[in-house]
């Protein structure tokens, strides 16, 4: 009988990478092989397929029309192959593997994870923080919390929050700022890492032309938090990220005025992935905790607490 399988899984799962990802570190990160074997699985695969995969071009290994043509079935099949696996293992439904930024984790999901558990007893709740942007095609990773607009190669993203955004600061730095204007004497901290815009803030808040500003920088955004309860400077915050901060008196909104923005977080899952119960459970449980969460932040607002 003919062996549907000629080149060995491993290399199946080296060309998949590869291809979706349009570099070989990846393959050999996830694979735990050195670049070197990724690239002999691809030299082997293709002499035994009798197919060549990839075009070798300066800037690497691109994939072949033919190699595209099955490109969608080859991380279907990987993320079926995942899923099976769970389920053999007999956590499919037990552990919830959850990728997200540093901001998104400590200052708002940390203090919340015991909430999803109260509710969701049965699911344990594994966080993986980093700021890259990691494959959730992974079979160790079942979903990720990502700030943009929602639109990412290969991912389904539904809507968490996190849409507006201004400048907050400690209470005693505040006293200083009567309006915009006064920005150009107190410290700014940089975010060299965030996506929020100075420049957005500005035009909502009619000035043409901003002064020059000046401050610590900071590449952890959560460093920047800290920075700003610290008293070191104004920074331009995400008011679903500043909310608790806010409401404890930590930080303050010295201007009512924000930036309604299409960027976000999003929860986001890999389209080729079924929708397990857990990842609906987390889906639900945001889809009431987000909007709870900031009713106190907007109630506060109206009352002009911190403003």
């Amino acid at each position: 009988m003919r062996n549907p399988f000629p080149i060995p899984l491993n290399a199946l799962r080296a060309i998949e990478i590869v291809a979706r990802r349009g570099a070989l570190a990846p393959a050999a990160e996830e694979l735990g092989v050195t670049v070197g074997a990724v690239s002999q699985h691809i030299r082997r695969a293709e002499a035994r397929l009798g197919v060549e995969l990839f075009e070798r071009t300066p800037q690497g290994l691109v994939p072949l029309a033919a190699l595209n043509q099955v490109l969608p079935q080859l991380t279907a099949g990987f993320a079926s192959l995942a899923d099976a696996l769970s389920a053999l293992a007999q956590n499919e439904e037990g552990v919830l593997t959850l990728t997200a930024g540093s901001v998104f984790a400590s200052r708002w999901l940390i203090w919340r994870v015991n909430k999803f558990s109260a509710l969701n007893p049965q699911i344990e709740l594994r966080l993986v923080v980093t700021g890259q942007m990691l494959d959730l095609n992974r079979a160790d990773i079942d979903c990720a919390i990502r700030y943009g607009v929602g639109r990412w190669p290969g991912v389904r993203a539904d809507k968490v929050g996190g849409f507006t955004y201004r400048p907050v600061c400690a209470p005693p730095l505040a006293e200083n700022l009567k309006g915009p204007a006064d920005l150009a004497h107190v410290p700014i901290i940089r975010d060299e890492v965030g996506m929020v815009s100075w420049e957005q803030w500005w035009a909502a808040a009619g000035i043409a032309d901003p002064p020059e500003m000046h401050g610590p920088a900071y590449t952890d955004p959560s460093l920047a938090f800290d920075a700003a309860i610290s008293g070191q400077g104004v920074l331009l915050a995400v008011d679903m990220m500043a909310a608790d901060a806010i409401s404890d008196g930590r930080l303050v909104a010295p201007f009512d005025i924000a930036v309604d923005s299409p960027m976000g977080y999003w929860l986001a899952v890999a389209d080729t992935r079924r929708d397990s119960r857990k990842v609906k459970a987390l889906r639900e449980w945001l889809a009431r905790e987000v909007p709870a969460s900031a009713r106190g932040y907007v109630d506060q607002q109206r009352r002009g607490e911190w403003i």
